[in-house]
């Protein structure tokens, strides 16, 4: 394959069962707040003092500053968002509205942080360079999805319009979030764990982005950022349990690290967070809105599909 090297049938049906396991991980996550607690606060707390010191120590592709600092501010999401789902003086609270695009912002600003480190590790001896494990190879890409990475924090648009939906399970609603923004930030995101995690993208990227976007479209629409925080905590904590899944197991499958791949991946996601941006600013210029203090897209069909699906 271009982006990959050889997949097996055991590949192919185990890239499905991460799929599917993130998803049934995630519904159960979201279908009470005792079941929350139990999977996002109890569970990661006994893991970080009994497993995670071993598991991912020294000598592991965990032991490094992003990998622990992604999982614990996935876990801070998807506490918080409990918080704004299950108290209501949250909800209806100003200052917690800001915290969904605020943790948002720090987890994107922490993959462009990696990105443009990334840059600087350039083949020695033709031998693409491994770092904390994983084959990296620095390259323009890097600064390409970097840049990409800091126009999907720029367009995030709408965030006071956040609220707990009257569901059972109370979802979490960003109605102004909508598909195109998703969509670019998936390429976005896809494109850091390709130049970034290589060795690990097939499943941390294809896998876990889906089992957030295809949720976000055909189970509950408007919760991508609540679905997105409880896949990645979900990933993010069994990467950090078995980090040889990913690295070493049979159904391990490695990035070709072809400079022409990595140049496409972070192209179309430069490509995609630049149209979004445009059209956010057309769409500024003819409502005359404030995307930080009011929803800027009410008027878009998806936009009232999101309103509706929760009435």
């Amino acid at each position: 394959m271009f982006f990959y090297e050889a997949l097996s049938w055991s590949t192919i049906l185990m890239w499905f069962a991460v799929f599917g396991g993130l998803i049934l991980l995630n519904e159960l996550g979201r279908a009470n707040k005792w079941t929350g607690i139990a999977l996002f606060i109890a569970l990661p707390v006994v893991l970080s003092f009994v497993l995670w010191p071993k598991t991912a120590g020294p000598g592991t592709s965990m032991n490094d500053w992003f990998h622990w600092a992604k999982v614990y501010s996935a876990l801070a999401g998807c506490i918080g968002f409990m918080a704004i789902r299950f108290i209501p003086q949250c909800e209806k609270s100003k200052f917690a509205m800001a915290f969904p695009p605020l943790i948002l912002g720090i987890n994107i600003l922490e993959a462009v942080t990696r990105d443009f480190q990334c840059f600087g590790i350039k083949e020695v001896a033709g031998v693409v360079q491994s770092v904390g494990g994983i084959p990296t190879l620095g390259g323009p890409w890097n600064i390409m999805n970097g840049v990409a990475g800091i126009l999907n924090i720029v367009t995030l648009t709408g965030w006071m319009g956040i609220k707990a939906g009257k569901g059972k399970s109370r979802d979490m609603l960003w109605p102004d979030q909508l598909w195109f923004w998703i969509v670019a930030y998936d390429l976005w995101n896809f494109a850091y764990t390709y130049n970034c995690l290589s060795s690990h993208s097939f499943y941390c990227g294809l896998a876990l982005l889906l089992s957030c976007t295809v949720p976000a479209f055909l189970v509950k629409k408007g919760a991508w950022l609540q679905h997105r925080a409880s896949t990645l905590a979900i990933w993010c904590m069994f990467a950090m349990t078995y980090p040889a899944f990913v690295d070493a197991s049979k159904f391990a499958v490695k990035s070709t690290n072809d400079p022409t791949a990595l140049f496409i991946v972070s192209a179309a996601a430069l490509a995609a967070n630049l149209g979004v941006l445009a059209f956010e600013i057309r769409t500024i210029a003819k409502t005359k809105r404030n995307p930080i203090k009011e929803e800027l897209y009410t008027e878009l069909a998806a936009y009232r599909k999101v309103i509706a699906a929760d009435e």
